[in-house]
């Protein structure tokens, strides 16, 4: 989810074969389409693939009406990322004059491979390590690139911008604890999280160049070889990216691993490499911390109450030390 998140909003939509033409003469002329299929994605993006006569296939990402901004987002992001030694999407085209659709979209390259989640069950545990590893040195790649700011990125830059990662979390977890309050979360768990918070705050003081940071890395949005060795093939949806801390995305890449997930844990630290901080641990926990209570704010806010359970059990947990 984004700082400004609005619930469930991804598109319906049929895109017809003549629709699917049109869009492909405005961004890359010269092939006929040969057929449409709709591709899994995430919450706000809806994705299909368009098969091309004597060419490979692209992706068209279409975006809710409500987001309409989060295709400029990304169109800017992708082209921080034009020159990293990672494989991310190159687009065709942007469009935003709903002249053939009425929402914005993009045409983009496919890259290639599968989802890695949907190989992992198959993995041995080395080859758990070793893609993850290969996650780790992407994410190190993608952690490269600085920013003027801390904050949200929004389709031109940094929203909300902040001097220091200080002052963007701590405006950030006073953010999240007016909506968990505010969405009917018990106010003295509240408070004490606020305590927490405050006790831990010279951890944030550890990051003091703002660096492009995914925040939504996970196996859902990697893409790797379909071989039995897996390799890296594709990294996609920018869509939450932001200027932070790399922790910070390192925690939200650890955030759904449990102890029996150690092989894929182990592994994306081990290829990221060296963190150069004697506090990185305590700091991760920080954001795990952050990830947590936004997670909660997301699935109030969508109606999702039944989840929020287990998540008011961790908040407890870490609000008691």
């Amino acid at each position: 989810m984004s700082d400004d998140a609005a619930g469930p909003v991804k598109p319906r939509l049929a895109i017809s074969i003549d629709h699917a033409q049109a869009i492909l003469d405005g961004g890359a002329p010269g092939s006929s389409v040969t057929g449409v299929v709709e591709l899994y994605g995430g919450e706000i993006g809806a994705v299909f693939e368009l098969a091309r006569k004597d060419a490979p296939s692209c992706i068209l990402k279409v975006y809710p009406a409500s987001l309409q901004w989060k295709m400029a987002k990304e169109v800017h992001v992708l082209g921080l990322l034009r020159n990293i030694n990672a494989p991310v999407p190159h687009i065709f085209f942007a469009d935003e004059s709903r002249s053939v659709i009425d929402l914005n979209f993009v045409l983009m390259t496919k890259l290639p491979g599968i989802v890695l989640g949907r190989r992992e069950a198959a993995l041995s545990e080395p080859e758990l390590f070793a893609v993850h590893a290969e996650m780790g040195a992407c994410l190190r790649n993608i952690h490269d690139i600085t920013l003027d700011s801390f904050g949200y990125i929004g389709p031109n830059g940094v929203w909300t911008a902040h001097r220091t990662n200080r002052d963007y979390l701590s405006f950030q977890f006073a953010k999240k604890l007016g909506d968990f309050r505010a969405r009917g979360g018990d106010t003295a768990l509240a408070d004490r999280l606020e305590a927490a918070i405050a006790d831990r705050r010279h951890l944030l003081d550890g990051a003091i160049t703002p660096r492009l940071c995914h925040y939504d890395f996970h196996a859902g949005n990697v893409l790797v070889t379909s071989n039995c060795a897996p390799h890296i093939s594709g990294i996609v949806d920018f869509e939450n990216a932001i200027a932070g801390d790399p922790l910070m995305d390192i925690a939200k890449a650890l955030y759904y691993f449990t102890a029996k997930d150690a092989p894929k844990r182990d592994g994306l630290l081990a290829g990221y490499g060296a963190i150069g901080r004697s506090d990185w641990r305590e700091a991760i926990d920080l954001y795990r911390l952050y990830g947590t209570l936004e997670l909660w704010c997301w699935l109030g806010e969508i109606g999702r109450r039944e989840a929020l359970a287990d998540l008011t059990a961790e908040l407890e947990r870490v609000s008691r030390g």
